[in-house]
């Protein structure tokens, strides 16, 4: 697949200050939209993996008839949580 161009004379002026305000120093403008859009395609496909996990565990309860009561599930939550701030070393 050819590189490419990123369309950066199609940015407003106020956007592309601002990019360019809080670029690393010795990093280029390119370099800061493709890691950008690394990160959106990572995000975006986190995502998508989580609905598509989150729609089989649907289908699966509803073909066995097995649920998990909500009030277990914040139960198990709270207890990780509380768990994770003693860690922490927090109260």
């Amino acid at each position: 697949m050819p590189p490419m161009h990123l369309p950066v004379g199609q940015l407003n002026a106020e956007l592309l200050r601002a990019v360019e305000a809080v670029l690393d120093e010795g990093e280029g403008l390119t370099t800061f939209i493709e890691t950008s859009v690394r990160v959106q395609v990572d995000r975006r496909q986190r995502r998508r993996d989580f609905v598509a996990k989150g729609l089989a565990a649907a289908e699966t309860a509803k073909r066995t008839g097995r649920y998990t009561d909500a009030a277990q599930v914040v139960a198990r939550l709270e207890g990780i949580l509380d768990q994770a701030s003693k860690r922490a070393g927090n109260p």
